[in-house]
């Protein structure tokens, strides 16, 4: 499908990375498993299904807060959709589909009545590393950066007020919130996109007209334009600022970024009522943020927006992005990246509730086969009983593999065998994709898709293009169910991803847990190895700060003094001796 050429909100690279997070972030399998438990009241096992662990006990929260707090608590946890919430979250994009790192996403807050300085909050917290494992930490208690009640830093998504991303009794409401009336803007019933010819004054003038009139005029960089049709107050003085050099445009600001402007009010009102806030941020740009101020609380009041300078208005809390920014889902479906089948169920619903299911991103596609030019014919590779399986005889095989270990040049199906299975040099596009397809599943988490991958005839020694086979890889996913077939498949333990690390070297630096580093060593993994930097696993677990591995620190010591690069140590001794002084 081709995305339309003419969209600044949706450049290619974003297209790309947000059609994948669609198919494999949030996997329907785990949609299916989390709604069936969701359903039957087990909102743990609803949890434990889409990757949550979670840090605290109801029982523990009656015990501090009180029973009120732990009942309002439960209720939000049974209704709690954490399939929809990992669909919601925000992505890393730039080539990636992975959560944002690093992000607090605060769902609830509850009154203790204790008089207590801070609320209680449900709140999320997304993994440290963009290629980490996806798990999120589901807490309940005080915020980190809370600098007033309800105030939130710029790394704090406020859900508060947008209920309809997570709580399964108000998903309904996201079709309010994507400034649809009779219909949503830029699209048909059924989720195609109108053409051009079909966009244009209808004389209903209702909500979804307005929206389209906002985005478009905004689309051409008429930002005080799209302010004034979307009924809001635009300032457009730039920000005073004491540093002579630094000048903001506040068009700049504003014109291409993805802020939705004609959802800005609406969004601002949801959150002054369950905020009682009353300015908002919009981190939208690095040199400015957006300032939005309601004139009064009233139906009739306006709202104002203006430029100002990061770090001048403290006592403004931030809008999330989910209410700001323009919705993912829409602007994909409005491009033609992906089809409305895809949508979450729960979205699918809201948005177009005539359009008849299943939903859901599509499962994994078995393996096709793929011409491949070899001595001068057109051969067809194929992944088929773990193996990519050529139309060549074993004695030719051989043979290509002794002309290797001599140093020969290789072409043609023996060569992309060899790419296959090693990472190195070039795959056929079709093949790279059916690769790649396995690697994104890996990266979400997705076990399931995996075996399923596997059964099919993926050949279980496949690398990716940074030489990491799937033991490298084993800490994104359940190893319990992989690590045993793995190891009878032969898969080697000690075997080298680009960083010269072995699968257990990036367990350790890579938040593997514990479990798997322990599941290797019983496998048999080496300790005494260093990786690209010569830092040995006990150098490697310091510099994490690896608490929860410090067994396996120990024994590196004990069995393998002064392995490892000198200067590593050198260089932290004499850190902790600044340190003192």
């Amino acid at each position: 499908m081709k995305r339309r050429p003419d969209d600044p909100f949706l450049p290619a690279e974003a297209a790309s990375s947000l059609r994948s997070a669609r198919r494999y972030a949030v996997p329907r399998w785990m949609v299916e498993r989390a709604t069936e438990r969701r359903l039957a009241g087990d909102w743990r096992g609803a949890l434990a299904v889409s990757g949550f662990d979670v840090a605290f006990d109801p029982a523990q929260v009656a015990a501090e807060h009180g029973r009120a707090v732990a009942a309002a608590l439960v209720s939000d946890l049974q209704h709690l959709a954490p399939d929809l919430v990992r669909w919601h979250l925000p992505r890393v994009l730039g080539g990636r589909s992975t959560v944002a790192t690093d992000r607090t996403v605060v769902l609830a807050g509850y009154r203790t009545g204790g008089g207590l300085p801070l609320s209680p909050y449900l709140h999320l917290r997304t993994p440290p590393m963009v290629d980490g494992p996806q798990r999120l930490a589901l807490r309940f208690g005080g915020v980190p950066g809370e600098t007033s009640p309800g105030v939130f830093g710029s790394g704090t998504e406020d859900w508060r007020a947008a209920r309809y991303v997570w709580d399964a009794r108000r998903t309904d409401e996201l079709r309010g919130a994507a400034g649809a009336g009779e219909w949503i803007p830029f699209l048909h019933d059924d989720g195609t996109p109108l053409t051009p010819r079909e966009l244009g004054p209808s004389g209903r003038g209702d909500a979804a007209e307005r929206a389209e009139r906002v985005t478009l005029l905004h689309q051409d960089g008429k930002v005080a334009e799209a302010f004034a049709a979307a009924g809001v107050d635009w300032d457009p003085t730039p920000p005073e600022s004491e540093r002579s050099w630094y000048r903001v445009n506040p068009e700049e600001v504003v014109a291409w970024s993805a802020v939705d402007i004609a959802r800005l009010e609406a969004g601002v009102r949801r959150a002054t009522a369950a905020t009682g806030r009353e300015r908002f941020l919009i981190g939208a740009h690095w040199r400015g943020h957006v300032l939005l101020e309601l004139t009064d609380h009233s139906a009739g009041g306006r709202l104002r927006a203006r430029v100002v300078e990061p770090g001048t208005v403290p006592a403004a809390a931030f809008l999330p992005q989910v209410v700001w920014h323009r919705l993912p889902d829409l602007d994909l479906l409005r491009a033609g990246a992906m089809p409305a089948k895809w949508l979450h169920p729960l979205v699918a619903r809201a948005l177009f509730p005539g359009l008849e299911g299943p939903f859901g991103p599509p499962d994994p596609s078995a393996p096709s086969p793929v011409r491949v030019r070899c001595r001068g014919e057109w051969h067809e590779v194929v992944f088929r009983d773990g193996a990519l399986r050529s139309p060549h005889t074993e004695e030719e095989r051989n043979r290509e593999s002794a002309m290797r270990a001599f140093g020969g040049a290789v072409s043609g199906c023996f060569a992309v065998e060899h790419s296959c299975t090693s990472g190195t040099g070039r795959l056929p596009k079709a093949l790279r994709a059916q690769r790649q397809e396995l690697f994104l599943r890996v990266q979400h988490g997705d076990t399931p898709g995996v075996l399923e991958l596997l059964d099919a005839g993926v050949d279980v020694h496949v690398r990716d293009g940074r030489r990491r086979g799937l033991l490298h890889v084993l800490h994104l996913l359940d190893h319990e169910e992989l690590l045993p077939r793995l190891l009878a498949a032969g898969l080697d333990l000690e075997a080298l991803d680009h960083h010269d690390r072995t699968p257990l070297g990036v367990v350790v630096s890579e938040a593997g847990s514990p479990a798997l580093v322990r599941a290797l060593l019983d496998a048999g993994a080496r300790i005494d190895v260093i990786d690209q930097m010569e830092l040995s696993l006990a150098q490697v677990i310091r510099r994490y700060k690896r608490a929860d591995l410090e067994f396996l620190r120990e024994r590196v010591l004990t069995e393998h003094p002064g392995i490892g690069a000198q200067w590593y140590d050198d260089a932290l001794q004499q850190k902790e001796e600044d340190e003192e002084q």
